[in-house]
């Protein structure tokens, strides 16, 4: 139990806390780049517009990107792995709880530095690729890229603890019995997810540091005057771009995964097949970064190579859909809220999978490259194969996110108000881009012909905008009138099911034994582990293949250090943006906040 009180608000390191707090600031800022989404419609509802400038328009495009990818999208998935990884796998927390708190509270700082930033016109401008030389000193004065880029180091460094956080948890923390191939499928995910994160986020964190070095201290990375080469911020910025899409796109297909087995109320056809799909997708997600640069004049033979794997990476997400196919084929399923969202994913992402598909082809993306066609394909991926899942997963799973159940009319209601508004919004898009409108422009001429699809495009966005607002608006009714919800509404399998709505601080008052795949759904008495000392934290660690038991650990105490090393840490990276000597000084009181994290406390070991 943590302290009550702000402070013991503050140093909680409970992994639900914190991955409730990381789930309502990513839906925040969605909201808020949704809403600049928004301004960007109703620029280009109709032509020659003249409500919003271009410089505006500038940091409008680049910060809604950049909310949308870098503070939504994937500080979502991690969220939602923080929060249900545990409970699915049988642990009491994650591995490094005060590592999970510090990476929260860094998250929180950049993100408000960046929303600050905007709101003193001080935000991005290059987009949120933010492409070189138009990123670099001669092209963009002032301090809004360096906060783009120091924005870039905050979430990063967040997102990179969380997997390493993941990656540990699920490995030596898991129930005995739950051997690898009786894991739940999000867990899968959830690990691959965390591996290429790992693997990924390193080269924008590198890409964005050269970009600090060229404007502050005058590196030449990126000049191509004095020997750089901008192509190397292509590279390295997609090299983490476009595995960023899985990173978010294979979470999501794990939360459908585990809302589809009780939702049909049978066993997931081809677990195996899915399980290997889901660590083909991850490899095969980083040799596809070259098709960003089909036009940036590269050799034939490396463009004919990547865009082979372009195309090759449908195999995996193919088998998947067939997967959950065949699943509501042979079972029962309920027309939940869930399962209006997990059957507008299908739809929804095969379409933009085709997309994909198309643009894969070196001709044809030379054509549509930068236009209004690439725009529908990115949302309808991304949004279609996240965002879907997301609402599903969110309506599903808030009896333990929250102990109370959303309203089931008012979630059909939303889900075909985004169905709808999202289509409404983005198929237009592909017929724009095929009649040649180029993206990131702020303003068009009448006689180009774009207006009317323009103003349909901007129609969808206000029904899409509706039904996001609903959803709000389900959740704080919910929360504010609804009676308590049951601790397992839908007969669900897994072991987050077996324990009340909210689940306990401990989660387990005793670790279960698994023995099966379906742990809820085994016949015979329910096992759990005897030994471990309830009166203090102490968790049973097991081995990484088959979760035999290997030794007892104790995890630490709340502790409001994280919190204080969060705000040295942030010190230094906002003081480096004015001056190098930032990083010297800054140092100080980070090293101090280290130690006391890590001093010694009566009575832990």
């Amino acid at each position: 139990m943590r302290r009550p009180g702000l402070v013991g608000w503050l140093a909680s390191i409970d992994h639900k806390e914190i991955s409730r707090r990381f789930i309502v600031t990513a839906l925040l800022f969605f909201v808020f780049g949704g809403a600049l989404a928004a301004l960007m419609r109703l620029q280009l509802s109709r032509p020659e517009n003249d409500l919003i400038g271009p410089d505006l328009y500038a940091q409008l495009f680049t910060m809604h990107g950049s909310t949308m990818m870098f503070l939504f999208a994937v500080p979502v998935m991690e969220a939602m792995g923080l929060f249900l990884v545990p409970l699915m796998i049988g642990a009491q927390n994650v591995a490094f709880p005060r590592l999970n708190a510090f990476s929260y509270w860094i998250y929180l700082a950049g993100g408000l530095m960046i929303l600050i930033a905007f709101l003193m016109n001080t935000g991005g401008e290059a987009g949120w690729f933010s492409y070189v030389p138009l990123s670099g000193p001669e092209f963009s004065a002032g301090k809004r890229t360096d906060f783009w880029a120091q924005m870039i180091t905050f979430t990063e460094l967040s997102a990179m603890l969380v997997a390493v956080n993941l990656i540990t948890t699920i490995f030596k923390f898991r129930a005995p019995g739950m051997t690898l191939m009786r894991m739940p499928l999000f867990v899968w995910a959830a690990l691959v997810m965390s591996f290429m994160v790992v693997f990924a986020m390193p080269t924008v964190a590198l890409a964005s540091t050269f970009l600090i070095m060229d404007r502050l201290v005058g590196t030449h990375f990126f000049n191509v005057a004095e020997g750089g080469d901008p192509l190397l911020w292509q590279h390295l910025f997609w090299f983490f771009g476009h595995p960023e899409v899985y990173i978010i796109f294979i979470p999501a297909t794990g939360l459908l995964s585990a809302m589809l087995v009780p939702l049909v109320r049978r066993p997931m056809v081809g677990y195996p097949a899915i399980v290997l799909s889901l660590v083909a997708t991850g490899l095969l997600g980083f040799s596809l970064w070259v098709h960003h640069m089909f036009t940036a004049g590269l050799p034939k033979l490396g463009q004919n190579i990547f865009s082979a794997a372009s195309m090759l990476i449908a195999i995996p997400s193919g088998v998947q859909i067939f997967c959950w196919i065949a699943t509501l084929w042979v079972g029962r399923p309920r027309f939940t809220t869930a399962m209006l969202f997990i059957l507008g994913f299908i739809v929804t992402f095969v379409l933009g999978g085709l997309t994909g598909v198309m643009l894969a082809s070196i001709p044809f993306d030379e054509q549509v490259h930068d236009t209004f066609f690439v725009v529908a394909h990115f949302h309808y991926v991304l949004i279609g194969g996240a965002v879907f899942p997301l609402l599903g997963a969110l309506h599903h799973w808030f009896p333990k996110l929250s102990g109370r159940q959303l309203s089931e009319r008012l979630g059909r209601w939303t889900f075909g108000l985004v169905f709808a508004g999202f289509h409404t919004t983005f198929f237009p898009q592909h017929l724009l881009g095929l009649e040649g409108m180029p993206r990131r422009v702020y303003t068009y001429v009448e006689s180009t012909g774009w207006g009317e699809l323009n103003l349909l495009s901007s129609a969808g966005a206000a029904l899409l905008a509706g039904g996001v607002l609903l959803f709000g608006w389900n959740v704080l009714a919910t929360l504010l009138g609804s009676e308590r919800a049951p601790a397992n509404p839908w007969d669900g399998e897994g072991l987050e099911w077996s324990v009340a709505s909210p689940p306990p601080a401990r989660n387990f008052a005793r670790i279960p034994v698994v023995h099966g795949r379906y742990a809820l759904w085994c016949k015979g008495e329910p096992a759990v582990v005897a030994g471990l000392k309830i009166e203090e934290r102490e968790v049973l660690v097991t081995h990484v293949l088959d979760a035999s038991p290997d030794h007892r650990t104790k995890l630490p105490a709340p502790s409001v250090w994280p919190l204080i090393a969060a705000c040295a840490v942030s010190g230094l990276f906002l003081g480096s943006i004015f001056t190098p000597w930032a990083v010297v000084w800054g140092m100080l009181p980070v090293f101090v906040a280290l130690v006391g994290w890590f001093w010694p406390k009566g009575g832990e070991e």
